[in-house]
C-alpha cells in the first residue's frame, strides 16, 4: 500500500526519488519522506502531507548524494504524524529503513527491546523493524538480514540503507511486493513498475523471503535462508507514456478513455468466431476441461463486482456449479475444494493480501487456480497454475476504471471458453457470442463519446449527500460498482441493491433528498425493474436512469435519462457501467474532490 523508491547510482539521488514518490502517489498515502546517503552519515527528512510538501521541504537543503531511499506511508501503526512517518532510523543513526507492510508479532518484540534500555519516538512496527536489526546486526548483513526475517511476522517489504555502506542498498521481501530495476551502472528498487519506466523495463520481481543486495549495475539475491539464487528477469511492455495524464485533466479521465482500447487489447489474438484461445499461461486438455464441476470466482471490491456479473454469464453459457465470494470471507469458510474445482482469482495487481491468501488455501485442498491479473510478474501471476493477463497498461487512479473493463473481457473469454469447448454451447450459438464481443471494443467506444450527457446529470445532482442505486440481473453488479466509485471519489454516501430488494428495506430512505440512479437497459428484466422505478417515483425520490436508446417509456418515469446503445443482454455491463463511471467522476470534479488519490484509499492493499 506504501509507495517506496529506492536508488544508487551517478544520478542526483533527491530528483530520482522524488520523481518516483510523485509516480507512485496513486497508492494513496498521508506522509513522504526520504532518506539520503552522503558518503559519511544519512540525513532524513519527512513531512506530513504530499511528495509536494516533501519536495518543498527539501528545496535549498544540502542533500547531495547519489544513495537513498524515499517512502509514502498510508497510516497503519499511529497516527499520521512526523514521527510516524517514513524513513525510520535505530539509535545510533547506523540504518536508515522504510516499510510496506504489517509486522504483527511488533509489540512483543518492542517490549523486548524496551526491556534492554532501547527508547521509542513512533507509535510504529517499523521502528521495531529498525532497531531489531540494530540489535541483531552482527557486521555481516545478510547474516543478520536473515535472521531478521526468522524474528518477524506478517508481512513486509523492507528497504534499508547502512551508514558504513555508501555503496548500495539492501532489500527483503515477504508478503508485499518489490521490484528491483536493471540498468548498467545504476541500481533501482520500487514497490510498483512506474517509478523504473524513465530509465529501464528490465525488472526482478523478488519472491517471498528474497533479501536482495543493490549495487551500480548489480543485483545479488538470496533466499529467506541465505542461499543464492536467481530471479528471472522481465521485460516490461509498457511505454513510461501510459504512465502520463497525455493531456487529461485527471489519470481517471484518461484510463475511462481508454477502455476500448484495453477491451480489444484483452481479446486481441484470444478470440476468433471459430475459438477460444487463452494462451500459453492456460495449460488445460479436454479431459480437464470435462471433468470440471464447480467453478468458483474470488476478489475484492471492484474486482469483486467483476465476478458477479461473471457469474451470470457463466450460468448461461456453461453447466457448471458457479459461486463467486469475497476473498477475506472466501479464505475463512469451509468452502468444498476438490480436483473437480476451478478457482478463478481477479486481482488487479496480483498483491492483494486476501486474494493471495485464498489462492493458497485452494491449492491445499487440491483445487485448480486460475489467476486473472494486470501485472505479469505479481505474486498471484507467479502462484497460480494458470494465468490471464489483461493487458490493461498501467492503472494509475486509485478508482479502477479500465481494469474492471480488462477484467470483464477476460472472464467473459473464459465462459465462452468453458461453455464451447465443453459442449455446453453448441458451435453455432457460441460463434454468434464471439462476433459480439469482437464488436464490443467499438461499442464501448460510442458510449464514451457521450460524456457530455453525463456531466449535464452530474451538474444536475452534484449536490445531493445521498444516493439509492439499483439494477437486475447483469445490471445489479454494475449498480454495485457506480455506487462504489461515487463513493470512493466523491465522498458521496451511495447503496446498491438488486431492485427486487428495495421494498425489503432500504424503501424507507426513500424521499426527495435521495436520489436513485437506476441501471436499466432494454432487457428481460426491463418491466420488472420499471415497476421498481414506479416505486421509488411515488416515494419523490429523484430519478435518474441509465437507459437504453429508443426507451421512450423512461421518460415519463425519470427525472434524468443517461442513454447507452442498445445490445445483447448479456453484454450490457460493458456498456452501462461507463456511464457510472463518468458520472462518479463528473461529481467529485464538481464537489472539489481529489480524484485520482481519494482519502483513505490505497491501490493496491497489501495488508488483511
Amino acid at each position: 500500500m506504501c509507495g517506496v523508491v529506492g536508488y544508487v547510482g551517478p544520478r542526483k539521488v533527491v530528483g530520482v526519488i522524488l520523481e518516483g514518490l510523485r509516480r507512485l502517489e496513486y497508492r494513496g498515502y498521508d506522509s513522504a519522506g526520504m532518506a539520503v546517503h552522503d558518503g559519511s552519515s544519512i540525513r532524513v527528512e519527512k513531512v506530513v502531507g504530499k511528495v509536494s510538501d516533501l519536495a518543498s521541504r527539501v528545496e535549498g537543503i544540502n542533500l547531495d548524494g547519489t544513495l537513498g531511499v524515499g517512502h509514502t506511508r498510508w497510516a497503519t501503526h499511529g497516527g499520521v504524524t512526523g514521527e510516524n512517518a517514513h524513513p525510520h532510523r535505530d539509535q545510533d543513526g547506523r540504518f536508515v529503513l522504510v516499510h510496506n507492510g504489517i509486522v504483527e508479532n511488533y509489540l512483543d518484540i518492542r517490549d523486548q527491546l524496551e526491556s534492554r534500555g532501547v527508547s521509542f519516538y513512533s507509535q510504529t512496527d517499523s521502528e521495531v523493524v529498525v532497531k531489531l536489526l540494530s540489535q541483531i546486526y552482527d557486521g555481516d548483513m545478510l547474516r543478520s538480514l536473515t535472521e531478521l526475517g526468522r524474528r518477524l511476522e506478517g508481512s513486509y517489504a523492507l528497504v534499508i540503507l547502512s551508514k558504513d555502506d555508501p555503496g548500495g542498498f539492501y532489500c527483503v521481501r515477504k508478503g508485499s511486493p518489490l521490484v528491483l530495476g536493471l540498468t548498467e551502472g545504476e541500481g533501482f528498487c520500487a514497490s510498483d513498475v512506474p517509478p523504473l519506466l524513465p530509465y529501464t523495463k528490465d525488472v526482478i520481481y523478488l519472491e517471498e523471503g528474497d533479501i536482495a543486495e543493490v549495487r551500480p549495475g548489480s543485483v545479488r539475491i538470496w533466499d529467506k535462508d541465505g542461499r543464492p539464487v536467481e530471479r528471472p528477469v522481465h521485460r516490461i511492455d509498457w511505454d513510461v507514456s501510459m504512465a502520463e495524464k497525455d493531456g487529461y485533466p485527471h489519470y481517471m479521465a484518461k484510463e475511462i478513455h481508454e477502455q476500448g482500447t484495453v477491451l480489444r487489447s484483452t481479446l486481441k489474438g484470444r478470440l476468433s468466431e471459430s475459438g477460444v484461445d487463452l494462451g500459453d499461461d492456460v495449460h488445460w486438455d479436454g479431459d480437464f476441461l470435462r471433468s470440471l464441476r464447480r467453478i468458483n470466482l474470488v476478489a475484492c471490491g471492484t474486482s469483486y463486482y467483476a465476478c458477479l456479473v461473471a457469474e451470470r454469464v457463466l450460468e448461461r453459457w456453461t453447466s457448471l456449479d458457479v459461486k463467486v465470494d469475497i476473498a477475506s470471507e472466501y479464505r475463512y469458510r469451509d468452502v468444498k475444494i476438490g480436483a473437480d474445482t476451478l478457482a478463478v482469482f481477479v486481482s488487479q495487481s496480483g498483491e492483494t493480501a486476501d486474494t493471495l491468501a485464498a489462492q493458497r488455501k485452494v491449492r491445499s485442498l487440491g483445487g485448480r487456480c486460475l489467476g486473472i491479473t494486470n501485472v505479469r510478474g505479481s505474486t498471484l501471476a507467479r502462484e497460480v497454475h494458470d494465468l490471464l493477463l489483461l493487458k490493461a497498461g498501467p492503472e494509475i487512479g486509485v478508482a479502477a476504471t479500465k481494469t474492471f473493463m480488462g477484467q470483464l473481457g477476460a472472464l467473459y473469454l473464459l465462459a465462452l471458453k468453458l461453455g464451447w469447448e465443453r459442449g455446453d454451447l453448441n458451435p453455432v450459438e457460441a460463434s454468434r457470442l464471439a462476433y459480439g464481443l469482437l464488436k464490443l471494443p467499438y461499442e464501448v467506444e460510442r458510449v464514451l463519446e457521450r460524456d457530455g450527457d453525463v456531466k449535464a446529470a452530474a451538474e444536475r445532482f452534484c449536490g445531493y449527500d445521498d444516493f439509492l442505486f439499483l439494477g437486475r440481473g447483469f445490471s445489479y453488479p454494475i449498480a454495485l460498482e457506480g455506487a462504489l466509485k461515487l463513493k470512493e471519489i466523491s465522498y458521496v454516501h451511495a447503496e446498491a441493491y438488486a431492485a427486487g430488494e428495495m421494498k425489503h428495506g432500504p424503501i424507507a430512505l426513500l424521499e426527495p433528498n435521495v436520489p436513485v440512479m437506476v441501471v436499466i437497459p432494454k432487457d428481460g428484466l426491463y418491466e420488472k425493474t420499471l415497476s421498481n422505478v414506479q416505486e421509488a417515483r411515488a416515494r419523490k425520490s429523484p430519478i435518474v436512469a441509465v437507459a437504453s436508446d429508443g426507451d421512450d417509456l423512461i421518460d415519463q418515469m425519470a427525472d434524468w435519462v443517461i442513454r447507452i446503445p442498445r445490445c445483447e443482454e448479456c453484454f450490457s455491463p460493458f456498456i452501462s457501467v461507463i456511464p457510472l463511471q463518468q458520472f462518479a467522476y463528473h461529481v467529485a470534479q464538481l464537489r472539489g474532490c481529489e480524484i485520482d488519490q481519494p482519502r483513505n484509499l490505497a491501490k493496491s492493499v497489501t495488508v488483511e
